[in-house]
Order: structure tokens, then C-alpha cells, then sequence
């Protein structure tokens, strides 16, 4: 009875210190989540300005000719940025945003972010062309997003692929929402109006639209990155939050038994006193 009750004991700290491990990356997940949401308002307002200045730089006849640009191109290679998860403990993050990309992997050069994504990817079959680890921080996604960038002009520039969209992972609903959007050729057509007067410029237009087409890439990437970041986090939120209602089950049973066993140790102590006594009154 003694070891019975230790094992219950042993079993019921070793819960509770999962329970602890749980809740503290619960929290880190947290914490990441909502600084990549705020960073997220700040991405996009960085790349509204620059779409706005490209529109500008163009005047009133670049959305028509850019719509007809993407369209010609449309049926050429593509290739496709893929975001997944950096880490375990997410659920099926990585398996949900792969799934997604399934029917187009035949004819595609596939290029992935995501440590743990990579290791799904390659239990699949798949070989990236090219990969990289997410940043563990929100800092780091620039940095990234400048590696990123640097190896699809490379890849653009060896003839790969005439298009490329990008792939990543949102949160609604409690639960990832896989999105995809063309990255390559910039879809001009999805610019703001430009202004009623163009602006004056000493760079020739060409040039300043090269210029300001790689910042907007840049701002692309970077916005992708920090959505795929927070929806990782969230879905390990989900995850942790989730293991943390069956520790809290498993706890309360093993507490119970616990009780009961601590009930069986005095109960077996009672008959044992009560036997010895009635014993020694036999003897006299």
C-alpha cells in the first residue's frame, strides 16, 4: 500500500510539473501572437504608403496595363513561397498549409520557410528548391525577408519561373485559414487610384519603379512572415491550451485515487489495530 500510494504521489508531481512546461509555453506563444498582430498594422501601413507611391509613379494608365501584364504571365512556371511552422507543438499548422499546395506541386519550384515545415515536407516527398528557418522573433522577419527576397530574384534570374504566389497561414476562427496571393508580377491592378496630379520625380520612372517595386516586395514578404508567425503561435496556444484541459482531467483523477488509496491505508491500519487487539484479549 505504502509504494502504491508514492507512485500515485510521484505520478501526480510529474503532472503538475507538465502542467507548469505547458502553461509556459502557452504564454511565450502568447506573447509572440500579439506582438506580431501589432507589428502586423505597422507592415501593412509600410506597404500601403509604397503601393500608393507606385500608383502615383505611374499615373492614371498603370492599373489596365498591369492587369494585362499578370494575365500573360499567369500561365507561365510558378513558384511558390510557402510559409510553415518553425517549431512543434502547433497541431497540424504545417500538414493544413501543405495540404493546400497538393494539386500544384507537380509543375512548381516550391520554396520554404519553416524549420518543422521542412521535416513534414520531406516525410511527403518534397524537395524545395530552396528553404530557410522562421525567425524565432519578430525582429529577425526583415532579415528574413531580405534572404527571401534575394534568393526569388536568383531563382527569377536562372528562369525557374515566370510567377510566384505566396502561401501562408492566417487565424479565424480559432483555427488556421490558409491564404494565397500573387507575389510575382506585382498586381498593379490592386493598387490604390493614383492622384489627379502626377507627382514630380528626378529619377527617371523606370528606375523609380524598380526601386519601389522591390520595397513593396520586400514589405510583401515581411507581412506574409508576420502572419504566419502569429497564426504558428496561435495554433501552439490552441495546442497548449488543449493540453492543458487533459492534464487538468488527468490530475483530478489521479488526485481522487490518491484520496482513495490514503482511504484504503487507514481503513487497512483500523482493521489491523482493531485485529491485533481483539488478539491480545484472546491471549489473556
Amino acid at each position: 500500500m505504502t509504494e502504491r500510494l508514492a507512485d500515485v504521489s510521484a505520478r501526480i508531481d510529474g503532472i503538475r510539473q507538465l502542467g507548469a512546461v505547458v502553461n509556459a509555453m502557452k504564454g511565450i506563444a502568447a506573447a509572440r501572437a500579439s506582438t506580431a498582430r501589432t507589428e502586423i498594422k505597422a507592415v501593412d501601413s509600410y506597404a500601403a504608403t509604397i503601393a500608393t507611391a507606385i500608383s502615383d509613379a505611374l499615373g492614371p494608365a498603370s492599373p489596365a496595363s498591369s492587369a494585362k501584364t499578370s494575365d500573360s504571365q499567369a500561365d507561365g512556371n510558378t513558384g511558390l513561397l510557402v510559409f510553415c511552422a518553425e517549431q512543434g507543438f502547433a497541431g497540424a499548422f504545417s500538414e493544413r498549409v501543405l495540404d493546400s499546395i497538393e494539386d500544384d506541386l507537380s509543375a512548381t519550384s516550391l520554396f520554404l520557410i519553416g524549420t518543422r515545415g521542412l521535416s513534414i515536407a520531406a516525410a511527403r516527398g518534397l524537395d524545395p528548391v530552396w528553404s530557410a528557418p522562421m525567425s524565432s522573433h519578430t525582429p529577425g522577419i526583415p532579415k528574413l525577408a531580405d534572404q527571401i527576397t534575394k534568393a526569388i530574384y536568383r531563382a527569377l534570374g536562372e528562369g525557374r519561373f515566370e510567377r510566384m504566389d505566396m502561401v501562408h497561414a492566417g487565424w479565424a476562427s480559432r483555427q488556421p485559414q490558409v491564404v494565397r496571393q500573387v507575389l510575382l508580377p506585382v498586381d498593379l491592378s490592386a493598387l490604390p487610384p493614383p492622384g489627379a496630379i502626377r507627382p514630380l520625380t528626378q529619377l527617371p520612372t523606370d528606375a523609380l519603379i524598380n526601386s519601389l517595386s522591390g520595397d513593396y516586395l520586400h514589405a510583401l514578404v515581411c507581412k506574409a512572415a508576420l502572419h504566419a508567425f502569429a497564426a504558428e503561435n496561435e495554433a501552439r496556444m490552441e495546442a497548449m491550451s488543449a493540453a492543458g484541459s487533459q492534464i487538468t482531467r488527468e490530475l483530478g483523477e489521479f488526485e481522487a485515487t490518491l484520496r482513495q488509496v490514503r482511504q484504503e491505508a487507514i481503513t487497512a491500519e483500523i482493521i489491523e489495530l482493531g485485529t491485533g487487539t481483539a488478539s491480545a484479549r484472546g491471549v489473556r
